[in-house]
């Protein structure tokens, strides 16, 4: 009984020494370090460049739309004023510009061709009749005076004459070169005006930019909308990273390009990623100072992590983490 009890004794020494051997042993060992940081994703703020009422709301938050597909439309009224304004205007600027292409109407060239040929005949009447007086003259029965007189009509008729015929001829042609190429400028500018409503229309149509879920609807059906208020935002996690704030004596095996695999704590996963980005943070950053005795601080840099496949059930701010060599 005696020799049982002190080897018990002995057995409980030794027990009690590899334990406590064991304990020194783990306490010294160097720990595994943990960097700690979360998944980010592309974000779009899905706004308008015109200001008015939201009229339809075609999506929630948390729906999945795909690139091109409607998500909103904007009512203005005086927008749509402005359409029909500048549709009248191409209307006009175009009448314009036909008429001086087309020229006089047929009615006024037959016009100033009757009045050519009324100037003509009354200038061949006083030409006869200054003729008659001429010889009537010479003859010396008729005065010095009436003669000049009848020269004087005659005169006259010939200039209404070639005054009539400038205008019958001027009919003809049409407008002249500057006035049609004015009237082109005219109608094209106003082409362009109802082409620049045209494109603040379909603006009031908004569409998804690209493929991804509505995280935020921050304005509903019937509210006022300002001009480039982002309306709702979208996420695009087909463009996702994890992101780490790192203390530069930490980066040891954080180089770029380096594949590292990763711990999603949510989905209780490991997958790969790739180091795409390291740049150092502002002066506003978190420093620390060294405990080696050194006379520097560490800074802190931001690490991109991008993962090398999909993974299924990626959220945005979900917790990574990764053991740190």
């Amino acid at each position: 009984m005696k020799n049982l009890k002190g080897v018990l004794a002995l057995v409980a020494v030794v027990v009690l020494i590899s334990t406590s051997f064991y304990a020194m042993q783990r306490a010294f060992q160097p720990q595994p370090q943990w960097l700690q940081g979360q998944i980010e994703a592309r974000q779009y703020q899905i706004s308008s460049k015109v200001a008015g009422r939201l009229e339809q709301l075609h999506v929630r938050r948390g729906d999945q739309v795909s690139a091109g597909e409607l998500l909103y439309r904007i009512d203005s009224p005086e927008l749509e004023a402005r359409f029909n304004q500048a549709q009248a205007g191409v209307s006009a600027a175009d009448a314009m510009r036909e008429e001086a292409d087309a020229g006089a109407r047929k009615q006024q060239i037959q016009a100033a061709y009757d009045d050519w040929q009324r100037a003509q005949a009354a200038q061949d009447l006083a030409e006869a009749t200054y003729e008659r007086i001429q010889a009537l003259f010479d003859e010396g029965v008729m005065s010095r005076q009436k003669r000049d007189e009848a020269y004087a009509q005659f005169q006259a008729a010939q200039h209404q004459s070639s005054a009539a015929n400038a205008l019958y001829e001027m009919a003809q042609e049409g407008a002249r070169s500057e006035t049609r190429q004015a009237a082109q400028g005219q109608a094209d500018a106003a082409k362009a005006q109802l082409a620049e409503v045209k494109a603040v229309l379909e603006d009031m149509q908004i569409r998804a930019p690209r493929s991804g879920e509505i995280s935020q609807v921050l304005l509903h059906q019937g509210e006022l909308v300002p001009q480039g208020f982002p309306v709702m935002t979208l996420i695009d996690m087909e463009d996702a990273w994890a992101l780490f704030q790192v203390r530069e004596d930490r980066l040891a095996g954080l180089e770029e390009g380096k594949t590292l695999s990763l711990y999603l704590p949510a989905l209780d996963q490991s997958h790969d990623f790739t180091v795409a980005y390291r740049a150092v943070q502002g002066e506003f950053a978190t420093w620390r100072a060294t405990e080696s005795g050194k006379d520097y601080d560490l800074r802190t840099f931001e690490v991109e992590l991008r993962p090398t496949a999909p993974i299924a059930g990626l959220r945005a701010g979900m917790t990574v983490l990764f053991e740190a060599p």
